[in-house]
């Protein structure tokens, strides 16, 4: 065995990061020594040559180390990392958490792909790992998979249909983080509102939900990651009015604003859909807060179709925006749809990005003068309940949670004594 722990580069989502941490625990288990691993992502093209472009810098770096290269841009496309000369093996997304493929790559037993279908995986990985994030707040991964098929995405075919993590499993978890000294747990995974329809019973989120904020009283904060605003249930609204240990603050997968572009993309919602769940959301908890995913420069989106997507920003009172500049993966119908000027998408991300830093300019002007209850990150920084950014003068106990009155706001964070 080598004494040289395997190096890890991850990319993409807080998922690949999850798992990233827990593929370096089968790792060290197995023994694996002198090895890169490479996590890669699959959401855009870009993210897909940025993946490669890491594969050659880690090469030169490591010139004598075996390069293993897995997640979702390995699994839709084996053949195109197989064939990088700097790359040794590449591993699926299910192959990737199973301690016997850790356990052979150690023993160097292994075949130079090991890909294989994701849609015949049925189950979440056993894997669990605790404590993965800050010292302060916790991830679990509740899902993986996604039954939908937007017409722009990849990652079905990445991770295949959806599975849950069953509700028994997830409380327990929950409870050692909590006697670990984690103070917020976030609850993660591909498509989270459909947790549980493969489960006995097909439970919901909001069924879960509620069921950890009971079962796990001494939880101080209880987080979703990102959530289909369309799929929200009844027993989630409940929670979200109700339920003070779940965070005012929601991530939605919105998209698009205009009809018409979210029918050609296949989402399960229009446009008046994603206004009426902010409305609700917001009537039900006063201090909620959202983020957003928006993609700028769908095929056949027209300035006007682009404009309905702006004003989208205002009317949901969107405040953390995550733009996605429009890029075509091949195999996806949206690839085949006739696409937009690539100077016009970045032009309409950026007034996306600037439409979305006046909406956090203005959320965070609000809080001036309001006292917060303030989850320390690091000694001098900070989150809201609604995920503001809060910036200390000086220390306070990392992983606590503190009371503290906003003095101002600046570079897009709140300030403190």
């Amino acid at each position: 065995m080598d004494s040289r722990p395997p190096i890890f580069s991850n990319h993409g989502c807080r998922l690949n990061a999850y798992e990233t941490e827990a593929m370096k625990e089968l790792a060290n288990a197995a023994g694996l020594g002198d090895a890169v691993v490479v996590n890669t992502c699959a959401v855009t093209a870009e993210a897909v040559r940025k993946a490669q472009k890491d594969i050659r810098r880690l090469r030169r770096e490591h010139p004598g180390s075996r390069i293993i290269v897995t997640g979702c841009a390995a699994q839709t496309d084996p053949a195109l990392f197989s064939a990088m000369p700097q790359v040794d093996a590449v591993i699926g997304n299910s192959e990737k958490m199973d301690p016997e493929t850790w356990s052979a790559l150690a023993a160097g037993e292994t075949e130079p792909v090991q890909v294989n279908d994701i849609m015949a995986v049925t189950e979440t990985a056993g894997h669990l790992i605790d404590g993965f994030g800050t010292r302060s707040r916790a991830y679990v991964q509740i899902q993986n998979g996604c039954d939908h098929r937007c017409t722009f995405c990849i990652i079905p075919f990445g991770r295949g249909n959806s599975r849950s993590v069953p509700a028994g499993v997830i409380v327990e978890q929950i409870r050692r983080l909590v006697a670990s000294g984690f103070n917020e747990v976030v609850l993660t995974g591909v498509d989270l509102t459909s947790w549980g329809a493969d489960l006995p019973g097909a439970p919901r989120l909001g069924n879960l939900v509620r069921r950890v904020l009971k079962l796990v009283p001494e939880l101080p904060r209880l987080r979703l990651s990102s959530i289909d605003s369309i799929e929200a249930d009844p027993e989630l609204m409940a929670a979200i009015a109700g339920e003070e240990r779940l965070m005012p603050h929601l991530h939605l997968s919105l998209q698009a604003g205009d009809d018409m572009v979210l029918k050609r993309m296949k989402r399960r919602h229009l446009r008046a859909d994603a206004v009426a769940f902010c409305e609700e959301a917001r009537r039900l908890r006063p201090a909620m807060t959202f983020g957003a995913d928006i993609i700028a420069g769908f095929p056949t989106e027209t300035e006007a179709m682009f404009e309905n997507s702006l004003r989208l920003v205002k009317e949901c009172g969107l405040t953390w925006l995550h733009v996605f500049p429009y890029s075509a993966r091949p195999g996806t119908p949206a690839a085949r749809m006739p696409q937009v000027d690539g100077r016009a998408i970045r032009e309409r991300a950026a007034r996306l990005r600037a439409a979305g830093a006046a909406q956090v300019a203005d959320h965070l002007s609000a809080q001036v003068g309001r006292r917060h209850r303030v989850l320390m990150e690091s000694p001098r920084l900070g989150r809201t309940e609604q995920f503001a950014e809060v910036r200390f003068a000086s220390d306070r106990p990392e992983g606590t949670i503190v009371d503290a009155v906003i003095e101002g706001a600046a570079d897009g964070a709140l300030r403190c004594a």
